[in-house]
């Protein structure tokens, strides 16, 4: 049975949901598919893959919905499911690490970013780089903390970790994106003015 709490106010809504109630199935999906895809999309790095991803992870949510039990966040419960289906479509597609650069320079963040004062909203395509190059473990985890906006709390409870992994892969990432908003940029080359050849 579903533990209902008042600190999850979407308890009942799942419940709702999960019993088979067409306008609760609706009104979950409309508090909850934009968010789920965002995610999924900043990580795949493509329309088409982060919509079939999110398709799957709502699969795998209605089955698992009855059985919800309210130990952890709706959003954070949500989350990991989808976690776990972006995880196995890399195993399954042994993808490369890194976007293309075109892809993020068509990428502008949605929000403000933590890292304003490092990068202004015209960077976002830089900062997006930056956040694309970091290791796997600390990329996913930028994206839920910052751009999804959970917990520590709910970050480790996503990837199964505890709170204090967390908090060391946060600040290790943190650290190498400042440090690269801080490195000097290469100045471009000053023009070369040619002398026109004098006529005789």
């Amino acid at each position: 049975m579903m533990t209902r709490t008042l600190e999850d106010p979407m308890a009942e809504l799942a419940a709702r949901a999960g019993a088979g109630e067409p306008a609760a199935a609706a009104e979950f999906v409309a508090r909850f598919y934009a968010r789920i895809y965002a995610f999924l999309r900043r990580l795949c790095g493509q329309d088409a893959d982060a919509e079939d991803l999110t398709q799957k992870t709502f699969a795998k949510v209605w089955a698992a919905l009855p059985g919800y039990g309210g130990r952890s966040s709706l959003n954070t419960w949500l989350h990991g499911i989808a976690h776990h289906v972006y995880a196995d479509w890399r195993r399954q597609r042994r993808l490369p690490e890194v976007q293309t650069e075109d892809w993020w320079e068509q990428c502008p963040a949605g929000e403000p970013s933590p890292f304003e004062d490092a990068a202004q909203r015209d960077e976002a395509g830089r900062l997006y780089r930056w956040v694309e190059e970091l290791p796997a473990e600390a990329r996913e985890l930028v994206h839920l903390h910052y751009y999804q906006e959970l917990t520590l709390q709910e970050c480790a409870e996503v990837l199964d970790v505890a709170v204090g992994t967390v908090k060391y892969r946060l600040r290790g990432a943190v650290d190498q994106l400042q440090a690269r908003a801080r490195a000097p940029r290469p100045q471009p080359l000053p023009p070369i003015h040619q002398t026109k050849p004098q006529t005789i």
